[in-house]
């Protein structure tokens, strides 16, 4: 796999050694079981795959290279490259300027952006209406496209299924950048809804099977469907694509269950006139991290941190995997640790902020999961570390407890 220029400031001298082990000792990536590292009151478990992913890293070098070859030019990002505010800040600390927030809000007027300025797409993608209006100015988006190759992948996709005459299920969360743009490029190919979770999934599907009105799908999916979508017509033959965040198993259910409506509509021997089989479309990063969190859940831990952007898709669904069996706390970074007492998190079903007592157990020796989505540099997962342990000065070295844990010598 290719190996990416990313600043040396986003890598980390602890956790890239731990990473470098594991990948020697097991390059086909069949062992998610995580990494124990024991600093003497602080047990860490770390899991198997974290932290930047192929599409990141590609969308940082990019970016870097953008600023660096252009020293003269007003350079912009369409929005935010990735969901992490590390990253985003240094970018801006370096002058490029957002256009947009992650809510599609103006924060740079588009007056002020001309032919003469740089236009970074993000790793997100964007839509086909963004594309045509940058041409329209005159801007240029090719040499700087950091679109993730995984959700091209999706989008070549949405044109094998239109070319099918299959319609488009699209599962994601349809105010996400990502999903957006992939909406956008699906509609292109062939009649397109987005869903969100498997109960929708049941909803659209007791409309294909009859049980459901027609009409009902304009107001379950209102604003979610393209335009002149006629469920009556265009639910025949289906196809599943997804926001590559999501969670790959909640996705999998998601087509099986689709799967098995069209088999009992039509039976299991004219499945594939009516549905097509879309799993290669799941993000290999995504599945990876997702699968070393289940690993995760197979340890006893007093507590779980996962550190990441707190608008970070794949990073909530870690969360969500954490709590399930941990009491999980969700961070941006090192200074929410504020001291042993007291941690500063994030709810990101209430989308707030939170401040919890007593999230250390009071025992001499305690175990802590630790993860991070995607798009967070390992650095900062190592500074989240570094605090937990120096809240204990009896600790050992991060460099003796590599050793111990058999990873230098």
């Amino acid at each position: 796999m290719k190996q990416f220029e990313i600043p040396t400031f986003y890598r980390s001298e602890f956790i890239g050694p731990i990473k470098n082990f594991r990948k020697q000792s097991d390059p086909r990536k069949k062992d998610f079981t995580p990494t124990v590292v024991d600093f003497g009151p602080v047990k860490i478990v770390l899991a198997r795959h974290f932290g930047f992913c192929y599409g990141v890293e590609n969308a940082i070098e990019i970016a870097y290279r953008a600023i660096e070859e252009n020293p003269n030019k007003k350079i912009y990002m369409l929005s935010q490259m990735i969901h992490n505010p590390v990253v985003n800040r240094d970018l801006q600390d370096r002058g490029l300027s957002f256009i947009l927030d992650t809510e599609g809000n103006q924060l740079t007027e588009w007056e002020e952006v001309s032919s003469e300025d740089i236009v970074i797409i993000p790793a997100f993608g964007t839509t086909l209406e963004t594309e045509s209006f940058l041409e329209s100015k005159g801007i240029e988006t090719k040499e700087y496209n950091t679109t993730c190759p995984f959700v091209e992948k999706v989008w070549k996709m949405a044109g094998k299924l239109g070319s099918g005459d299959y319609s488009i299920i699209i599962h994601g969360k349809f105010n996400h950048e990502e999903t957006k743009a992939t909406f956008s490029h699906s509609l292109n190919e062939s009649p397109s809804v987005v869903i969100k979770n498997i109960d929708e999934a049941k909803q659209l599907g007791e409309i294909i099977e009859g049980i459901r009105p027609t009409e009902d799908f304009y107001d379950l999916f209102e604003g979610r469907y393209s335009k002149g979508f006629d469920p009556s017509k265009d639910l025949g033959k289906v196809g599943v694509i997804n926001q590559t965040t999501m969670l790959a198993s909640d996705t999998h259910e998601i087509a099986e269950y689709f799967k098995e409506v069209m088999i009992d509509k039509h039976g299991e021997e004219n499945i594939k006139s009516h549905f097509a089989d879309t799993r290669d479309t799941l993000c290999y990063a995504t599945n990876d991290n997702q699968t070393s969190t289940l690993a995760l859940l197979e340890h006893d831990a007093d507590l779980a941190v996962i550190v990441g952007g707190y608008n970070s898709s794949n990073t909530s669904h870690i969360v969500d995997l954490c709590a399930s069996k941990f009491d999980s706390y969700f961070i941006n970074g090192p200074g929410e640790l504020i001291d042993p007492e007291t941690i500063e998190h994030f709810d990101y079903h209430a989308k707030s902020k939170q401040i919890s007592k007593g999230y250390l157990p009071e025992k001499d020796q305690f175990t802590v999961v630790v993860t991070s989505g995607a798009s967070c540099p390992d650095s900062v997962v190592e500074a989240v570390i570094e605090r937990l342990v120096s809240f204990f000065p009896n600790s050992k070295s991060k460099a003796q407890a590599l050793i111990e844990a058999g990873i230098r010598e």
